[in-house]
């Protein structure tokens, strides 16, 4: 071994030594990008003091990056300008937040906002300091909203690809930069703490973060340690008014189901470590960094939702109507449900997420013309879910609803309180649960280098390698939410004698009264009675308790049945279906030149390379058929269509493939003047599929239409379809992209920017039919249509942003500390399928994907086709305003975030449902798309610094009191379907620098 290889090796040792014993409360990343995306990225980390001084810095960063970037940066040690990472990406042009807990899940609000997306795609990939990270949660990037943003000491965006970074952004590219011991000249000590009050809640709940770092000159070269820690606490709460899709219960006439109300909070427990050792000698430099964050979160939830038949509501004389015969408001009774039938439950989730990710880097400047650099990650994750909803049920004499204000309401009379407070108008209704878990581990390894030429143009050639290994697997409850029945309206007389009701000794289950104090920040609704939360805490133990008022007291055993079954709980890693475990590898090789003409008399430079990635996917599986064929009684015979004779079965697979990209990219820079330049950027990029997509599970089935004839059975026809639970064929979403920008700086913290952007998508990923061949017995190949994601339509999503901002320096005084930052970002965009399903009516009641037309365009009650639909959570304009003062020791903002409506998803729970009917009266399933309706928050803060050392802030969220509305599409309009309300929330803070 020679002598350069033993101390590289020293060094590493060395380092994980150091980190491991000393720093075992330490957090993840190298410094800013400088150890994965070195060779691309002329990011610099710039220690700020104030404001104006970071818009300084994100703005030195965009005029000098190599691509179209956008940051913001920390005005003081740990201080980004908002309380979560998704908070603070919104400020950025042409980035916008969606504010609800799960993509699949809009009925429910995430205050702090949840996913992010970029020119109005989601396919957003995500580093911290230049490395890629994920969360364990069957996707590819982190939870923003699991990383503490107090670690952060820059957010920086990248919005088109170069070859030098890492594939997997067609949206764009979110690097969260941390700071490095040799940002600092020396010693440097910051401690915050902060107090964070709720205004709808009344609590308050606390945040405390700090860093330590200091650097040494020594006989081996110069070392720097660097640690930082952070703990918040956040509590929060949102208010719940919603409206249930209408119905033409009469063929005139446009009414709700119902309207109901909802409490939900949200506790949130976050902790982030993270540690840093830096080394350099001559010409050797290396890094160490750990990242750890982790995050849990408890959500409960109390409501009151609508569960009555339709076609059975009765609408009373007073009932008021729109001129296009839609209900405003009035009285719904049901006399033949025996009253207005509403579900109460208590719901109680958790969460807990882990993400530990541990960077080594080396780097090596030979000579003045080579320099190398490699680089080790592994990066570990994983997330524990459970969900547990138990709900009773009420039978009102009536509902009086008032839908004719910005706010839906229901209407109680002395008669309707009294029934709500009587216990013999409730009975025990379901149970559902859901569990998850999701682990995720990635190895990945790069070596770069760098020629630097002696050239009049040509500036520098990078190239490298790139490997990764990657696992994840996720396993869920099967079924995936396991809604079970105790007792429902529906079953009496066939399958239950009565209802459990409350005040029968016999179903004696703990229950409380629910009141929903200040709800709305002081409207009056009623108590309720909810189940006890130990029933949902104490899943299955309290389900089993619960079910049994079912199947031991109340279940009337029928001659078609062997008994009463008991109730079985939902299986959760025993059943194939449930499980998903995937496998990838992937190796890339890039080569990228950098070129500049100023000397040759051309004001003109940027980077031109291509980049080379071959990805290597297993995912195991099953592959699952039943067979339900009539079965024959002693005596009887079989005719009609011939049923095809297949054996049910389970067997395990293994799925394969591969594939390789091969990814191009230009970025140019034309300099006018110093102050005034152009851009240019074409590239190609890839998105590859969630994990969740990939999933090897298909089960098919071979099913009749029959009838009997005497002892006959006659097949009239045969139907073999299936349904995969995901597609580990799928191949990446790929992106032809343009980008053209023009960039005017006109002073160090003033300058405009125009970019133009056109994103070309194929391949997008969607739910479609295909065949799928299973032998017979006797060995004739049998046509399966079986339902499963596919690359199936291509689109594109293009416009334009506009950003400003600078402060007004020319102004005398204190004025001069007065500043503006503005921006706007206008997309379109549109989806074409390869094989596009459309026709004017749905058909069949079944909501699940094989119904291809319901899944893809959307149906209204009436069983309207709708069609024509974006991509989801795509705002077609989106702005924020934000009015600065930074002057003397004083510095404040007050920010306007706003983005137009956008479609969140087409076939959600609570808008979808198998009880639609045409025209005609047939059955026939719905799914009304959602829609966030156009939402403006104002948040604002103010500092006030004592001294170099000590500042004091005073911060405020949602200062407009905002009200976040959803929309349903209906061919009547889009109908109000709920209206959120979270309050304003505050919060103090004190920070200490030594």
């Amino acid at each position: 071994m020679n002598k350069p290889q033993r101390t590289l090796i020293s060094i590493a040792a060395a380092q994980a030594a150091l980190l491991c014993s000393g720093l075992a409360v330490a957090q993840s990343a190298p410094a800013p990008a400088a150890a994965a995306s070195a060779p691309v990225q002329k990011v610099e980390t710039v220690v700020v003091s104030g404001r104006r001084a970071a818009l300084e810095s994100a703005q030195k960063i965009k005029q000098n990056a190599d691509e179209i970037v956008d940051s913001i940066v920390a005005d003081d040690i740990g201080k980004l300008p908002d309380k979560s990472v998704t908070e603070v990406l919104q400020r950025i042009v042409g980035v916008t937040i969606d504010r609800t807990m799960a993509k699949n899940d809009p009925e429910h609000y995430s205050v702090e906002g949840s996913s992010v997306n970029i020119r109005g795609l989601s396919y957003v990939r995500s580093e911290v300091n230049g490395r890629d990270t994920f969360s364990a949660n069957g996707g590819r990037a982190l939870n923003f909203e699991d990383v503490p943003p107090e670690l952060m000491a820059a957010v920086d965006v990248y919005k088109n690809p170069a070859s030098a970074q890492i594939e997997g952004s067609i949206g764009g590219l979110v690097n969260l930069r941390t700071a490095m011991p040799f940002d600092y000249a020396g010693f440097k000590g910051h401690v915050t703490a902060s107090g964070n009050y709720n205004e709808l809640q009344g609590k308050f709940s606390p945040a405390a973060s700090g860093l330590l770092s200091n650097r040494w000159k020594t006989d081996i070269g110069e070392v720097g340690m660097l640690m930082s820690l952070a703990h918040s606490k956040s509590s929060t709460r949102t208010d719940l008014w919603q409206v249930e899709p209408y119905y033409k219960i009469d063929g005139t006439h446009w009414v709700p189901k119902g309207a109901q109300w909802r409490d939900s909070n949200f506790e949130r427990n976050r902790n982030g470590l993270y540690g840093a050792l830096q080394w350099k000698k001559d010409d050797l430099s290396s890094s160490l960094t750990y990242f750890q964050s982790k995050y849990r979160m408890q959500w409960d939830e109390n409501a009151l939702f609508a569960q009555t038949t339709p076609w059975n509501i009765v609408v009373g004389s007073d009932a008021k109507y729109d001129k296009n015969n839609v209900f405003v408001s009035g009285t719904l009774t049901s006399p033949a449900d025996g009253g207005v039938n509403f579900g109460a439950d208590t719901r109680y989730m958790t969460r807990n997420s882990k993400t530990k990710d541990l960077g080594w880097n080396l780097a090596w400047k030979a000579s003045d013309k080579w320099s190398f650099s490699t680089d080790l990650q592994l990066v570990k994750s994983d997330t524990n879910a459970f969900d547990s909803t138990v709900a009773t049920g009420l039978l009102m004499p009536k509902e009086t609803l008032d839908l004719s204000g910005s706010t839906p309401r229901v209407v109680f009379d002395a008669s309707d309180l009294a029934a709500l407070q009587n216990k013999a108008n409730y009975y025990w209704a379901f149970t559902m649960e859901h569990l998850d878990r999701s682990k995720a581990e990635q190895k990945a390894w790069r070596a770069d280098a760098k020629f630097n030429f002696d050239h009049a143009v040509l500036q520098d050639l990078s190239f490298g390698i790139r490997l990764t290994d990657r696992d994840a697997t996720t396993t869920k409850t099967v079924p995936d939410y396991n809604w079970s029945a105790i007792t429902q309206t529906w079953q009496r007389g066939w399958d239950i004698t009565g209802l459990a009701y409350l005040n029968d000794p016999r179903f004696n289950a703990p229950t409380r009264l629910h009141t929903f104090d200040n709800f709305f920040g002081g409207q009056s609704v009623p108590a309720i009675y909810v189940p006890a939360v130990s029933l949902a805490k104490d899943y299955p133990s309290s389900y089993q308790l619960l079910h049994k008022y079912h199947d031991e007291v109340l279940c009337m055993p029928q001659s078609w049945r062997s008994g009463c079954t008991p109730w079985a709980p939902a299986s959760f890693g025993t059943d194939p279906a449930g499980t998903n475990e995937q496998h990838e590898r992937s190796q890339a090789v890039y080569g990228q030149l950098r070129f500049d003409f100023n000397d040759v008399g051309a004001p003109v430079d940027g980077n031109v390379g291509v980049r080379v990635v071959r990805t290597d996917m297993k995912a195991n599986g099953y592959v699952a058929f039943k067979n339900s064929a009539p079965t024959l009684n002693p005596g009887q015979s079989l005719g009609g269509v011939a049923v095809p004779v297949i054996s049910s079965f389970s067997s395990p697979i293994q799925a394969e493939q591969n594939y390789t990209d091969v990814l191009p990219s230009l970025n140019l820079r034309y300099k006018l003047s110093n102050e005034l330049q152009f851009r240019a950027a074409l590239g190609k990029g890839v998105s590859r599929p969630d994990f969740s997509q990939l999933q090897a599970y298909t089960t098919m089935e071979l099913t009749t239409k029959q009838r009997t004839d005497g002892n006959t059975i006659v097949v009239e026809s045969v139907n073999l379809s299936g349904t995969a639970s995901g597609n580990p064929l799928l191949k990446p979403i790929k992106s032809t992209q343009l980008d053209l920008s023009g960039e005017w700086y006109f002073s160090k913290n003033g300058s405009v920017t125009l970019a133009l952007f056109n994103k070309d998508l194929k391949d997008i990923i969607v739910s479609q039919s295909a065949t799928v061949q299973l032998p017979a017995t006797n060995g004739t190949p049998l046509n399966f249509t079986v339902t499963s994601p596919v690359n199936g339509a291509k689109g594109h999503a293009r416009g334009f942003e506009l950003a400003f901002q600078r402060y007004f320096d020319m102004l005398p005084g204190w004025m001069s500390g007065l500043g503006v930052q503005a921006n706007y970002t206008y997309v379109d965009s549109k989806t074409k399928p390869y094989n596009p399903v459309l026709s004017a009516f749905c058909a069949g009641t079944s909501t699940d994907a094989a119904n291809l037309n319901l899944n893809i365009n959307g149906c209204d009650t009436d069983g309207r086709t709708f069609g024509n639909l974006p991509l989801t959570n795509l705002s077609r304009n989106a702005y924020n305003l934000a009015l600065l003062y930074d002057y003397g020791p004083i510095s404040a903002r007050v920010a306007y975030s706003w983005r137009s409506k956008y479609l969140q998803a087409v076939n959600a729970n609570g808008t979808r449902g198998g009880d639609g009917r045409l025209a005609d009266g047939t059955g026939v399933a719905y799914a009304l798309p959602t829609w966030s309706d156009d939402y403006g928050q104002i948040d604002a803060g103010i500092t006030y610094r004592f001294n170099d050392k000590f500042s004091f802030s005073l911060e405020g969220s949602n200062l407009n009191n905002a009200l976040a509305r959803q929309l349903m599409q209906q061919n009547i309009g889009m109908m109000t379907r709920a209206v959120n309300y979270t309050g304003r929330r505050y919060s103090v803070q004190a920070s200490y620098s030594f």
